[in-house]
């Protein structure tokens, strides 16, 4: 009897490993890591300082962008979840699952951003106002979501009900975007366009140099290049994830 070479999930996994980095991923890794460094240096170095917050001010230019990120990846979970229940194919699964880690991981930053900055305009880290509260019940409901998929075993169901919560979830996303246009009593302040009445620390574009253009370029930066990167690795670590996992499972009826 001819013994069969046995093989390991591991190197049997290498040829994967190695195409999982498509050129294209890496000139678009290359492209976001240079412009985040061109970003930086427009927020920190170009952008002169506000006459009334001062330095603080400049951790607008990452903490709004960052926002609109956590929207582009909550809207990709949302696509990836219509599509899954659509075709049931896995590949619109594994973008929902990559749309809300990323979204997750934007929304944070920035809501950490935004604590910074209220601690010396607000005097506070934290205050319960609409837009911090919606924000806040909005990265709980995507935490819901990581934690409903880790409690359903049956694979199917598993991304059945993820694609439905996925989309439904993203209500928060529009609630927490325009509350503040809706409700009177925010202290939280809009960047662009006119503030509502009670809000405080709010500064306008044409106050001080170089603010316009720090945050242009600043906004597709986080709200377009970071977020759509950081999906793309997702997905490929995902697929591997799943190739390996397919792999062991192979072995082991082998």
């Amino acid at each position: 009897m001819t013994a069969v070479p046995h093989t390991s999930p591991a190197a049997a996994s290498a040829p994967l490993a190695r195409s999982s980095r498509p050129r294209l991923l890496i000139i678009l890794t290359v492209v976001t890591a240079l412009a985040t460094l061109l970003g930086l240096y427009m927020a920190l170095g170009y952008a002169g300082t506000d006459l009334d917050q001062g330095d603080v001010q400049r951790i607008f230019y990452i903490h709004m962008p960052a926002f609109f990120g956590a929207f582009i990846a909550f809207g990709a979970a949302v696509v990836g979840g219509i599509q899954y229940l659509r075709t049931r194919q896995l590949r619109w699964d594994t973008l929902a699952l990559a749309g809300v880690e990323v979204g997750m991981a934007m929304a944070l930053i920035n809501l950490i951003t935004g604590s910074i900055w209220a601690r010396p305009i607000w005097n506070t880290w934290w205050t319960w106002d609409p837009r911090l509260t919606s924000e806040a019940i909005m990265i709980l409901a995507y935490a819901a979501y990581l934690m409903l998929r880790q409690g359903i075993e049956n694979p199917e169901q598993r991304r059945r009900f993820a694609a439905v919560y996925g989309i439904l979830a993203f209500i928060t996303v529009i609630i927490t975007l325009v509350i503040i246009r809706i409700r009177p009593d925010t202290i939280h302040p809009a960047v662009i366009g006119p503030s509502p009445q009670n809000a405080q620390g709010a500064f306008e574009l044409q106050a001080t140099s170089g603010v316009g253009a720090a945050l242009g370029i600043n906004m597709p930066i986080w709200g377009f290049l970071v977020p759509v990167t950081l999906m793309w690795w997702r997905i490929r670590l995902e697929n591997f994830a799943q190739s390996v996992q397919a792999l062991k499972m192979k072995a082991l009826e082998g």
